[in-house]
């Protein structure tokens, strides 16, 4: 439709000899043709408000209410409120539009500021509506109660408008039944208790309070019950708010009864019991209804497909969704962009999953749009696979990042070993301005724990405590890991014991600590308690106690926790499990038991089993059965180094030097090399990280001057260096200078030189500490009157006043 318009010279010249309410209407009809003319609206008024400027007319009352109203309808706010600051005395009308239009925006602060502006004398029940439905859009309940409050003060009577926005501002903040219950009463009162879309939000309110742990749920559900089943008319709000509080609250049951009682069943209902059924890991029955309404010919949406895809994810049923995928490819004909967007990130996530992270990035890739959602599933993808270099490439290239994509980037940094990576990220994400949240912290903090950064995990931990995350069950975990692999157990034992929330991963975490410091008998301890607490082990709490006796030699308390796995528990052990117990049975000498159990495992032993057995052959000198053990690690491993140096090593401490030599000749003839031993400390927030036989550490020669020093108070106190662990055929000191080379004993020197006097020097190796420099360690402790820890590859010693945590046992 066109509209003609007089040329404004002529108008000009007519409004000399024309009524001006003639003029006036004459405008308001051609503004009432722009209303109707979306999405062109905008540009036909923005014609007419210039013709009206350019014609000198001068328009007042209902013509620049409906300027306003077209502006603000066709998302011009700009224009809508700088006419509106033009007008010296704007009425109520004007007022209420721009309030209104602004909440609709998200503007809640300049809607407050009009409403503020408008004097309590022009102020009308439709106004104060519109600015507790402002405040209710932007989640702010307790404003929208307390306007609410003074609105019934100032005498006007609430309506149903009212009551609707009001009781959705409710919604947010009640969490006691009486929050309910007294806004239940004033709607009875005025006499809107009828009203469908009142009702509606109660029902909304009674269903969201009922999540709040303050009220007893079942309560509040059958309060919102009654008030569903007394409706005079249901609409499809109705029947959807009463069946997704029945979801939300984990109550499926009463869900699906009012599910089964509906005469049509809606998609959103349909999708809200799909939904609740994969939540609660009711994967089939999911599934089932999933097809159950494709039989019954009822159009599945994005969100139906997603919960189907969610399913199959969570069970791992990767052929089911495969056929899916397939399914709807051949079916979804001109898909929305929306529809495309959710199924194709629910299925990025589905076949990550299922290991399939290729096949992930192919749904990716193909994606003409995308969201953030998109890059963050990606992400995900690469890093719970491990692959951390692609995730990121795929990081460093995403155009947007949120919170969750950095948290991510920095979770997987830390759980893949990258420490000091995790550490970088995080503080350049603040750098860049984006405030921390608890995950991410966790992710800095376990990062912290990988290179044991001990001091920056104390200073995280300050920073945790002031930005009021010290309550988050995530970051306490995170920290209690961190002390513990720091070598701080009391601090590890003080966050778990102050912790207001713990779940099982806190427990495990705390096993898992006490029993690497050698504590066995209190991680025994500790695990009884946890079952007081009726808190149920799971596998990784079976690994964290197998570890605990394996390293304090509690092997009769280690053989029946094992036993008990499956006898009591109903949890199958792994070759994991398995491992550790072989480890347990080799470090006490029983050989003969360690085979049977691996003749009677249901499954071929895998290199886990094998690498306990040399470990412990290797300690005990069992050559034969550890060269054997090492024949098959050979064949599943053939180019891991460490089968190599256990082997050499134990035929060097034999005295085979031919077979010694042989084993190292395979090693250079199949190209595989020596992760080279090195040892960190951190003194005032450096790390200084040394090598056998250093020579570039700055300082390095200072360090030997004082080993030099050292070593005479040492040996007349009874050390003898134990030189068979140099393992070069040599001359008995040139044996002890390569002893005294090891990187294990330059760190800890090099503390004991560049830490406050008395202060604990915590050292820290990427292998197995040398047997000698274990020895060395509990006399250089008697000599300097110290306590020196060293975590190692496999535990931590803690050596004080000549003695060592292990007892020796390691």
């Amino acid at each position: 439709m066109r509209i003609a318009l007089t040329s404004p010279t002529t108008l000009t010249l007519n409004i000399l000899q024309t009524d001006t309410r003639a003029v006036a209407n004459y405008y308001a009809a051609a503004l009432h043709l722009c209303f109707h003319q979306i999405p062109t609206s905008y540009s036909l008024t923005r014609t007419v408000h210039a013709h009206m400027i350019t014609s000198g007319f001068n328009p007042r009352g209902h013509i620049l209410n409906r300027l306003i109203d077209i502006y603000c309808k066709s998302s011009n706010l700009f224009y809508a409120l700088h006419l509106f600051d033009n007008i010296p005395q704007p009425d109520i009308i004007a007022r209420t539009t721009l309030i209104t239009a602004h909440s609709a925006a998200g503007n809640t602060k300049i809607a407050k500021e009009i409403f503020d502006g408008t004097p309590l004398s022009m102020r009308d029940r439709v106004c104060y509506n519109a600015m507790i439905t402002a405040y209710s859009h932007s989640c702010d309940g307790n404003a929208a109660m307390e306007l609410f409050r003074e609105m019934r003060l100032l005498g006007f009577q609430p309506d149903n408008y009212t009551f609707t926005s009001v009781l959705s501002g409710l919604a947010l903040i009640a969490d006691r039944e009486t929050h309910c219950q007294q806004l239940h009463c004033v709607v009875l009162k005025s006499g809107t208790g009828f009203v469908t879309s009142v009702v509606n939000a109660l029902i909304s309110v009674y269903v969201k309070c009922a999540s709040s742990p303050l009220v007893v749920a079942s309560s509040l559900m059958s309060s919102a019950r009654r008030l569903f089943d007394e409706m005079p008319v249901k609409d499809e709000l109705s029947w959807t708010t009463i069946i997704t509080g029945y979801v939300k609250n984990d109550d499926l049951d009463g869900a699906r009864q009012v599910f089964d009682g509906m005469d049509v069943k809606l998609v959103v209902a349909w999708n809200s019991i799909i939904s609740g059924y994969v939540h609660k890991s009711f994967l089939h029955e999911a599934l089932r209804m999933f097809r159950e309404m494709h039989l019954l010919g009822i159009k599945q949406d994005e969100f139906t497909y997603t919960s189907a895809f969610s399913a199959c994810s969570d069970g791992r049923f990767y052929r089911l969704g495969k056929q899916l995928h397939g399914y709807i490819i051949r079916t979804e004909n001109c898909p929305s962009q929306e529809f495309l967007i959710s199924v194709n990130n629910s299925l990025i996530s589905f076949y990550s999953k299922c290991g399939m992270v290729d096949d992930a990035k192919k749904i990716f890739d193909k994606m003409e749009v995308r969201d953030l959602v998109s890059g963050n599933a990606v992400l995900s993808a690469y890093v719970n696979a491990g692959r951390i270099n692609e995730a990121r490439s795929i990081f460093s290239k995403m155009p947007e990042r949120n919170l969750l994509t950095w948290t991510v980037m920095i979770s997987g940094f830390s759980q893949n070993g990258f420490g000091e990576e995790g550490i970088k990220l995080f503080n350049q994400m603040r750098s860049n301005g984006l405030g921390p949240c608890d995950y991410a912290y966790a992710g800095a903090i376990t990062s912290c724990s990988v290179i044991a950064a001990l001091e920056h995990g104390r200073q995280l931990h300050a920073q945790l405590i002031q930005s009021g995350f010290d309550s988050s069950l995530s970051a306490s975990n995170a920290l209690i890991t961190m002390y513990a692999r720091c070598s701080v157990i009391e601090d590890a034992s003080l966050v778990f014991h102050t912790m207001s929330c713990v779940d099982s991963v806190s427990w495990n975490a705390m096993i898992a600590a006490l029993g690497q410091h050698g504590k066995g008998a209190q991680a025994l301890e500790l695990f009884n308690q946890m079952l007081k607490e009726e808190i149920l082990p799971d596998r990784i709490t079976f690994l964290t106690i197998l570890s605990a006796c394996s390293h304090a030699g509690l092997v009769r308390e280690g053989r029946h926790y094992f036993d008990s796995m499956h006898d009591l528990y109903g949890i199958t052990p792994g070759e994991d499990h398995y491992g550790r117990l072989i480890d347990l049975l080799c470090r006490a000498a029983m050989f003969s038991e360690a085979k049977d159990v691996i003749d009677m495992m249901p499954f071929e032993p895998g290199a886990p089993i094998w690498e306990a057995l040399l470990s412990g052959c290797r300690l005990h000198g069992n050559v034969d059965l550890g060269a054997e053990a090492a024949e098959r690690l050979l064949e599943l491993t053939p180019h891991h180094d460490g089968t190599y140096v256990l082997l050499a090593n134990m035929y060097a401490t034999a005295g085979r030097w031919d077979e010694m030599a042989k084993v190292r000749k395979l090693m250079r003839d199949r190209g595989v090399k020596k992760e080279p031993g090195c040892s960190w400390i951190e003194v005032e927030n450096s790390v200084h990280v040394f090598l056998v036989n250093d020579i570039e550490h700055p300082e390095v020669q200072g360090v030997y001057e004082y080993l030099k020093e050292l070593l005479p108070k040492m040996k007349k106190l009874g050390y003898v260096p134990d030189t068979k662990f140099a393992l070069h055929i040599t001359e008995s000191e040139q044996q002890e200078s390569n002893l005294s080379t090891h990187s294990e004993k330059l760190a800890v020197v090099f503390g004991l030189l560049k830490l406050p006097v008395g202060a604990t020097v915590r050292v820290f190796k990427n292998l197995r500490i040398c047997g000698d420099c274990h020895n060395a360690f509990k006399f250089m402790s008697l000599v300097v009157g110290r306590e020196i820890v060293v975590r190692d590859g496999k535990r931590f010693h803690h050596f004080k006043e000549g003695q060592c945590s292990c007892g020796n046992y390691w």
